[in-house]
């Protein structure tokens, strides 16, 4: 059997005796290239990889056809961050700050303000938006209470990341029946607490090891876990050159022109990716020879 690599993967697990469930999430690849045109300060960037950590784990306990959003608006330096999945487990994020230093934590960055998860699927009757105010000393806290809050799920989250890696992990104790036998109160009861006492024991450290079979093992001991293949994680932004053009169409030839005669050249940058699109006189003319607009007229 091929062994499963856990890099730029969500996995599902399960504890075979106990309707408990979880995800595991580590990226290294997808969150190099999402930051390919991004500078973030030290402290924002592990912000925004544990919120890519954190949309990668909500898209995985969901069925939908469409694009999750998380979004943390506050009044801390950081005062927009984004994140997004698509069911296909496609991501990308950014964030706006204030001048902030190396040391900055939690609550200096995100302050006071909400945490929105949104849900566009094609079928609107699967949409969603849920809210929650930013709580407690992390982002993993806070989401803690949105699963309380939006699906009534008890629920442990841990998340960090570095310049090369975030991982995450969610564990959820799920109501009705599991497993092999009828739930047992109060070995259920015990089961989540060992869990809770697991999670709150996982390192930083031990969660960025590349091997989520090891780290179950050790985390919940006798308890049978069975571990899912899951799925791979890729970065992917909506933007393109053909975007851009049509947005540079929709202003029109003299203003274009105007800023090739003052600048000479247009640079367009995408507010996801920061990936930046420059057009010369050459270029701007082909464009206003080439014709209508072709597609979406937003680069985003």
């Amino acid at each position: 059997m091929t062994a499963v690599s856990d890099s730029d993967r969500v996995r599902r697990f399960v504890l075979e005796n106990h309707p408990i469930r979880g995800h595991s999430v580590r990226l290294a690849r997808s969150w190099i290239e999402l930051r390919e045109h991004q500078d973030y300060p030290p402290a924002v960037q592990a912000l925004l990889g544990e919120a890519i950590g954190a949309v990668v784990l909500l898209a995985a306990t969901l069925k939908f056809d469409g694009q999750l959003t998380l979004q943390m608006q506050g009044k801390g330096l950081v005062n927009l961050l984004v994140a997004q999945c698509t069911h296909d487990f496609k991501v990308r994020g950014m964030a706006r700050h204030d001048p902030i230093g190396d040391a900055a934590g939690f609550r200096s960055l995100a302050g006071d303000g909400t945490i929105i998860v949104t849900v566009e699927a094609s079928d609107r009757g699967s949409s969603y938006q849920g809210v929650v105010p930013i709580t407690g000393n992390s982002l993993a806290e806070s989401l803690e209470a949105y699963f309380v809050q939006s699906e009534q799920l008890p629920s442990r989250v841990r998340l960090t990341a570095t310049a090369g890696v975030v991982s995450g992990m969610l564990v959820q104790r799920m109501p009705g029946e599991g497993g092999k036998q009828s739930v047992d109160a109060a070995a259920l009861e015990s089961a989540w607490m060992k869990v809770d006492h697991a999670m709150e024991a996982l390192s930083g450290a031990e969660l960025l090891e590349n091997d989520v079979e090891t780290r179950l093992v050790k985390m919940f001991g006798d308890d049978e876990v069975r571990v899912f293949g899951g799925h791979e994680v890729a970065f992917q932004c909506r933007c393109s050159r053909e975007r851009v053009e049509n947005v540079l169409r929709s202003l029109g030839a003299d203003e274009v022109r105007s800023v090739i005669a003052e600048q000479g050249a247009v640079t367009v940058t995408c507010e996801f990716c920061q990936r930046p699109y420059r057009f010369d006189a050459i270029d701007v003319e082909q464009l206003f020879n080439d014709g209508a607009p072709r597609g979406s007229d937003s680069i985003n």
